[in-house]
């Protein structure tokens, strides 16, 4: 009798597990799946406006509509957790070389993660401000981060906080809860991550296509960041720029679909179908010619280079561009 208890106890429980479980229906969900899917999900906001958070949107109205337009985000959706991008990459010695804005290691991470609040039992969304590409790559560059350890169990929100706001839709302004999750690195992929050699080699050899995720100006060498000892690109380098990523819609920004990036990618030069590897300045804008390249259009043979032309040119390692007055 015990023992016919104890299965029915256990099916019962299963039931319930699994009757609240969720299948993630890719790397992007939309505003329509999160608000049927709340409780079933771990949101957590990703920004560097820590104080976004907590501040009310703010909104303009069309003196000829009368509808509302969002100028400002702020506010969370409702239960979410949030993520200070600021503190997403550190500091690390390469060579003796203390080099900034890198992938935390593992249990690094892991701390990070697991002090915002975040568990290991549900799927987590990843919500961006979406108003610029820049936004939306802080959301991606964490994405990354966690596939590199292992977590596949997540997703971005399509338009972000600003779809999320614009669609009217309830936020809060309430502080962040304060709890400590328990989510841990379920892997290492070392194969995500790609090196100054291994670009070497792909300027070199052409064997991987590498994809310069910057403004044009920055590609061409007309201009550079401060940290960025020389202008130009690497040799070799295909541009993909930020501004091809994401359509406006209605005070937001939403990804293409399939097709059109299969589409921009071949306008610029770039195969769908070779290994490829994204750069940036430092590996923040570089995060979202990976998302695109290896989750959207799926080459899993992309890898995104961690440090970028920031640790490129401080190993002294050449750029080309255009020539300068």
């Amino acid at each position: 009798m015990k023992k016919i208890l104890f299965l029915l106890i256990a099916c019962i429980t299963l039931f319930f597990s699994t009757a609240h479980a969720v299948s993630l229906p890719g790397p992007v969900v939309s505003t329509e799946w999160l608000a049927a899917n709340m409780t079933n999900v771990q949101i957590l906001e990703v920004r560097g406006d820590v104080a976004s958070y907590t501040r009310l949107p703010e909104f303009e109205v069309d003196k000829k509509t009368g509808k509302k337009l969002l100028v400002e985000v702020g506010g969370h959706i409702i239960g979410s957790n949030f993520l200070d991008f600021k503190k997403v990459r550190v500091d690390r010695l390469i060579d003796g070389k203390k080099i900034k804005y890198l992938i935390p290691e593992k249990l690094d991470f892991e701390k990070i993660i697991q002090a915002v609040g975040i568990n290991s039992d549900k799927p987590i969304i990843l919500v961006p401000v979406a108003l610029d590409m820049s936004d939306i790559d802080e959301a991606l560059r964490t994405y990354w981060q966690f596939k590199v350890y292992g977590e596949d169990n997540i997703a971005v929100l399509d338009g972000g906080m600003a779809g999320w706001l614009s669609e009217g839709r309830d936020f809060s302004t309430a502080s962040a809860a304060k709890s400590i999750g328990n989510w841990t690195a379920k892997a290492e992929r070392q194969e995500l991550i790609a090196n100054s050699e291994q670009v070497a080699a792909a300027s070199k050899n052409g064997q991987s296509t590498l994809i310069d995720a910057r403004q044009p100006a920055q590609f061409l060498g007309l201009s550079k960041r401060d940290y960025v000892l020389t202008y130009g690109h690497i040799a070799g380098g295909k541009q993909f720029a930020p501004e091809l990523l994401a359509k406006s819609k209605k005070g937001a920004l939403y990804f293409w679909d399939k097709n059109t990036y299969q589409a921009l990618f071949l306008a610029n030069d770039i195969s769908t179908k070779m290994p490829a590897i994204s750069y940036c300045n430092s590996g923040h804008l570089a995060a979202g010619g990976w998302f695109v390249m290896s989750e959207l259009v799926g080459n899993p043979s992309t890898k995104l280079y961690d440090g970028s032309l920031y640790l490129w040119t401080l190993e002294g390692r050449p750029t080309v561009g255009v020539p300068l007055n």
